[in-house]
């Protein structure tokens, strides 16, 4: 946030549209184990909260030597304004890369965190990729399996390291722990 006075009006206005807006991380690339949340995501839930609101926003970047980007979003009700900035590396290194998708793939990064700064979007996973995955079944004990158990607990082995790794029948079990 700049350091000038905030008008009352835009922040409370500001602090509605932070609870009200609601964008998931939707997108995910081939490959990628994660899915994230674009600056253009950002900016289309935003315009129904910011002509609601009657206010407006604005992305500004400009670029420092030494390969960084500074990205500064604004949102204004006409008098007052009030900003967030982001500052990113362009990564000259990156292969696969021409020089302007470099300098393109780092604005779009300074943008969604200066967005997501000014309107308070935090970083955490979306619900989905929060819930616990599916528990795999462990598999029933077969003969084999359990002919080399027994000689695992003969060999000074935990049976509940044997437990947590196969569904055992209460008979298995049983001549497992003959062998304690």
């Amino acid at each position: 946030m700049n350091s000038k006075t905030i008008n009352m009006k835009l922040a409370v206005t500001l602090s509605q549209i932070q609870s009200d807006l609601k964008v998931g991380k939707t997108i995910q690339k081939q490959g990628l184990r994660y899915k994230y949340r674009s600056a253009e995501q950002i900016l289309e839930a935003l315009k129904p909260l910011l002509k609601a609101s009657k206010t407006f926003i604005q992305i500004n970047e400009d670029y420092i030597d030494g390969g960084l980007i500074k990205s500064t979003a604004s949102i204004s009700d006409g008098v007052e304004t009030i900003s967030s900035t982001a500052i990113v590396g362009v990564d000259f290194e990156q292969k696969g890369m021409a020089m302007p998708q470099r300098f393109g793939s780092a604005s779009s990064y300074g943008k969604k965190y200066a967005l997501g700064n000014l309107f308070a979007i935090d970083d955490t996973e979306d619900a989905d990729a929060l819930a616990e995955a599916p528990k795999k079944a462990k598999p029933k004990m077969t003969t084999e399996q359990l002919d080399k158990a027994i000689k695992f607990i003969k060999s000074g082995g935990a049976i509940n390291s044997v437990k947590q790794k196969y569904c055992m029948t209460e008979t298995q079990e049983s001549m497992l722990r003959k062998h304690l």
